[in-house]
């Protein structure tokens, strides 16, 4: 048995490089100047959903009676969120706070402020997958007591079929560019040799984002406007004779 070890670690050695060998790619050789380009294309569309930030504020002497007061009022809330027909997995608490209060008004010489209770406020992330009812949600918030509206900001649920076109649109100028270059330089085509996408893909929010009281309609009126959403890739051509 000792005698067939050597043997069988000379074999073990030598399959790694038998079987590089055989998977090794072939190589095509780069004989012409490289072009380096970054790419960015966007595409236009419809936001489909909205984003509003809410919340409720309560005062008391005390931070029991203000927080207490303030869950009351945040359960109110919530429940008229529910009703105008949002998914409780929509709505979701960004913060809550407890502060005390004073009042630094009329202080006389070598007196601090004036202590008058505290502060209690707990703040909602809200979202609305139908854009045609944000008005009618933000004045149902406001009308459950909401003493804080915030936004909205507009998106896609899912923006891979708007990606897919972004990549296809910047994919196809860079070739374009690329080509371009070839022709001004005297050479035939062009050949792909890396492609990668960089940095985060980004999403211009329209400005301004309007929520504005309709006097007529006595509501809250939305324009989601549209979104772009861009891509940015960074790719390689080689140009060929």
């Amino acid at each position: 048995m000792k005698a067939a070890l050597p043997l069988m670690l000379m074999t073990a050695a030598a399959l790694p490089a038998a079987a590089m060998a055989q998977s090794a790619p072939s190589v095509v050789p780069v004989t012409g100047p490289v072009v380096n380009l970054s790419v960015t294309e966007s595409v236009d569309s419809a936001p489909d959903l909205a984003t509003v930030g809410t919340g409720v504020q309560t005062r008391a002497l005390t931070a029991k009676e203000a927080m207490s007061a303030n869950a009351a009022a945040v359960d109110k809330l919530i429940a008229a969120i529910l009703k105008a027909g949002i998914d409780r997995k929509d709505v979701q608490t960004s913060g809550i706070n407890l502060n005390p209060q004073y009042d630094y008004n009329n202080r006389t010489d070598g007196q601090g402020p004036k202590f008058i209770g505290y502060e209690a406020s707990n703040q909602l992330t809200v979202k609305i997958r139908k854009i045609a009812a944000a008005g009618d949600v933000i004045d149902r918030m406001v009308g459950a007591g909401a003493t804080n509206i915030n936004g909205p900001t507009f998106g896609i649920a899912d923006d891979t079929a708007v990606l897919e076109k972004a990549r296809t649109k910047a994919i196809a100028a860079s070739k374009a560019r690329a080509e371009y270059y070839a022709r001004q330089s005297g050479y035939r085509s062009v050949r792909l040799l890396s492609i990668s996408e960089g940095g985060e893909t980004g999403r211009v929010f329209p400005a301004p984002m309007m929520v504005r009281a309709d006097s007529a309609a006595k509501g809250t009126s939305v324009e989601p406007g549209q979104l772009s959403t861009s891509v940015t890739l960074s790719v390689q051509y080689v140009l060929e004779k």
